[in-house]
């Protein structure tokens, strides 16, 4: 009678330690499901989508937000800059654009003529590779002249004066009436210096100096010169 109450009691044990087991195999496989859910992101497939979005929301380099080239990238920019510099050259130093006519891309020649009486003619030819403008009228000295010849206001041209290579400018100076005329208390030059005008007042750039013809009689007080003429009977007439 004990040993049947007593395999009662075993097989009983064995069932209840049979249960505790089992309920905590069952408990520990919903804690570690629980654990794998709270683990894994909310739907696989959002997840997916967000890191596509923001590969494609950052745009390659020297491209904008909407594809266009940017403007803040360093080589688009360097280009612009370079082509802005191209463009500003062109304008600026332009081989086409005059220069000035100087004593260092002109040549000068002063002669007598027959008429009209007591003239010089001042001829400049342009002997560089650039178009060069004769602005308003040389100056003129006359050995040590303290002040340059005086310029004939009427013979100002309507506009400035350019020389192609080759092309010559003109200007007519009047010394004085007859030489040795006691009208004329003048004297034989024999040097001149000639300086070249800019757009301003005043001279710019290397002066030419001349011989001038044998007996040149000149007069400083009474003594003047033209502006530039692009043709030689314009200079003469005055």
């Amino acid at each position: 009678m004990r040993t049947i109450r007593s395999r009662a009691i075993r097989n009983r044990t064995a069932v209840v330690a049979t249960a505790a087991l089992l309920a905590g195999l069952s408990l520990t496989a919903c804690q570690s499901d629980d654990k794998a859910k709270a683990a894994a992101p909310a739907g696989g497939g959002k997840a997916s989508a967000g890191v596509s979005g923001t590969t494609a929301a950052t745009p390659p380099s020297g491209t904008g937000s909407n594809g266009a080239a940017d403007p803040a990238d360093g080589g688009d920019k360097g280009s612009g800059t370079a082509s802005g510099k191209s463009t500003g050259g062109g304008t600026g130093g332009d081989s086409t654009t005059p220069t000035t006519c100087t004593g260092d891309n002109t040549k000068a020649v002063i002669s007598k003529v027959a008429r009209p009486i007591n003239h010089l003619l001042l001829t400049i030819t342009n002997t560089g590779s650039r178009t060069c403008a004769a602005y308003n009228a040389p100056f003129l000295r006359f050995d040590e002249a303290q002040s340059p010849t005086r310029f004939i206001e009427d013979s100002r041209p309507q506009a400035v004066v350019t020389l192609a290579p080759g092309e010559s400018a003109y200007a007519a100076v009047v010394l004085t009436g007859e030489p040795g005329a006691a009208e004329n208390p003048g004297r034989v030059a024999k040097h001149l210096t000639i300086s070249f005008g800019h757009k301003g007042a005043g001279s710019t750039g290397a002066p030419a100096e001349l011989a001038l013809p044998a007996d040149t009689y000149i007069e400083d007080d009474t003594a003047k010169v033209t502006y530039w003429q692009s043709d030689m009977a314009d200079a003469l007439t005055y």
